[in-house]
């Protein structure tokens, strides 16, 4: 269920991305800015108009694009594990150990109780997907 929720999160990014293309960014910062009740002259609202002034419709297409391929995997994995299909098993496993070179690195860069925590989660989900794994491995030849 939690990657099935991840995809539509995400697939939902995509659909927000796609609202904005041709749109005045600026405007929406400002209405964003107001409806927070943030500081129009604060380093949040600078970040907004910041994040406005750089964003082109083409990077709002390539976000979207890249949100509904990011979805697709996480429907593929929720409908395997799911189903209790050996590939999602190791699906799973490759998909949350690719992650984790780079949350080193950034927690290495910027340190943060979170981003401790996030490795911390990730390490024991791709550590239990090995178990499962090993686990099946172990299971198989008794079957046979």
């Amino acid at each position: 269920m939690l990657e099935a929720l991840k995809g539509v999160l995400v697939l939902l990014l995509g659909f927000g991305a796609l609202a904005l293309i041709h749109k005045d960014l600026e405007e929406i910062a400002e209405r964003l800015i107001d409806f927070l009740r943030i500081n129009p002259d604060g380093k949040v609202s600078g970040f907004f108009f910041a994040l406005a002034d750089r964003t082109t419709d083409r990077s709002l297409l390539i976000l979207a694009l890249g949100s509904t391929a990011y979805a697709i995997v996480r429907f593929i994995e929720a409908y395997g594990l799911w189903h209790e299909r050996a590939w999602a098993e190791w699906f799973a496993l490759v998909s949350g150990a690719i992650y984790l070179p780079w949350e080193v690195r950034a927690l290495l860069h910027h340190p943060h109780p979170w981003k401790w925590a996030v490795l911390l989660i990730n390490i024991l989900v791709v550590l239990y997907m090995v178990h499962l794994r090993l686990r099946a491995a172990k299971l198989r030849p008794q079957q046979a």
